[in-house]
């Protein structure tokens, strides 16, 4: 079998403006067989999920209600890369806005792309190393946040007893747990 094609796109228009997201409708055609179809498309900003970690290698999470499974979550802090932002300038900021915890050292761990089937933004991991509660809260309106610190180990250990949980929180702490391989013994 011969490798896929890339369609091309001949036609965009937005469907739905969903404040987060926007809903593209989009005409392709192969450009092999030409066959026709359309597909929707969700477009937002990239997101950010923080891994802050004390100097005790304490893993600062938070623990908020998500809308979609209706559950409770408790994953890194993240958000919404602000358009132009740098994803860790990004990570840092939400950090202290979703915790308080702020200072350290950052880098980034890894990018992925959330469900390239339908979505066209990309996640970012990025590690704070060295954080402290020295900084300011800041939630959204609609946050209501708890704030945790976590042993890495048992945090990865409860993410994956959890059957709802946040699929790119639990790869968050895979990256961390590949990149600092310390913290989970």
């Amino acid at each position: 079998m011969s490798a896929p094609a890339r369609w091309s796109v001949q036609h965009e228009a937005l469907h739905a403006d969903c404040r987060v997201f926007r809903v593209y409708k989009e005409h392709c055609n192969h450009p092999l067989d030409k066959r026709e179809g359309d597909f929707f498309v969700l477009r937002s900003g990239d997101w950010v999920l923080a891994l802050p970690v004390t100097d005790d290698g304490r893993l600062v999470m938070v623990r908020q209600y998500r809308f979609g499974t209706r559950q409770l979550s408790t994953e890194g802090p993240g958000g919404i890369v602000e358009p132009g932002e740098d994803p860790i300038l990004a990570a840092v900021r939400e950090t202290e806005e979703e915790t308080g915890f702020n200072g350290g050292r950052a880098r980034l761990l890894g990018t992925c792309a959330p469900n390239p089937a339908i979505q066209s933004n990309r996640c970012h991991f990025v590690l704070l190393e060295g954080v402290q509660p020295r900084g300011q809260r800041a939630p959204d309106e609609h946050e209501e946040i708890q704030v945790l610190c976590l042993k890495p180990k048992d945090a990865l250990a409860a993410a994956l007893a959890e059957p709802a949980q946040h699929s790119l929180a639990l790869l968050a702490l895979y990256r961390l747990r590949d990149a600092r391989p310390d913290l989970f013994t």
